[in-house]
């Protein structure tokens, strides 16, 4: 059987269209920071995690800092000042390898670093969050410092993304 009426396509397409809006409506309320929280402190990460990496802590402080300050949700304030706060410690940092190649050489290794952060909003003096993270980066083996770097700054934007994710549309 044919659907013959033209009005019956129109009248599908516009149901459609509805079930859309309504679905992008529903997405989007969940995702922005509470009217009462207008800035944020992030203090230098604690590290915790024995690895011994100098400068980690800066690193690691300033690419979350980096990653608010280009989102613009929260404005990035003193400890003092702020409405909100996000600590963190890194409680872990592990080296091992990733790519076994033939003979059992190890080809590329993977740094996993591992973070506990709290969100806190100090206007209602809650804890909105409490929470581990943890991401990994690949470095070719053998590359020296560098490399080994260039991982670590992986596994860190990694982190931090979602950090960011989490404290932002985490509502």
């Amino acid at each position: 059987m044919k659907c013959r009426s033209p009005y019956n396509l129109s009248w599908l397409v516009a149901l459609a269209s509805v079930v859309s809006l309504l679905g992008c409506a529903y997405s989007f309320t969940g995702a922005s920071v509470p009217s009462h929280l207008r800035s944020i402190a992030i203090p230098l990460v604690d590290d915790q995690s024995g690895f011994g990496e100098a400068g980690l802590r800066e690193r690691f402080t300033t690419e979350l800092t980096n990653l608010f300050i280009n989102d613009n949700s929260l404005e990035v304030a003193d400890r003092g000042t702020a409405d909100s706060i996000l600590e963190g410690v890194i409680t872990g940092v592990s080296d091992a390898p990733a790519v076994v190649g033939q003979g059992e050489t190890v080809t590329k290794r993977q740094i996993t670093v591992a973070v506990r952060y709290t969100f806190q909003d100090m206007k209602v003096r809650k804890k909105v969050w409490e929470k581990t993270f943890s991401h990994w980066g690949q470095y070719e083996s053998g590359g020296g410092l560098s490399q080994r770097d260039a991982g670590v700054q992986e596994a860190i934007r990694k982190i931090t993304e979602d950090i960011l994710l989490e404290t932002v549309s985490g509502w």
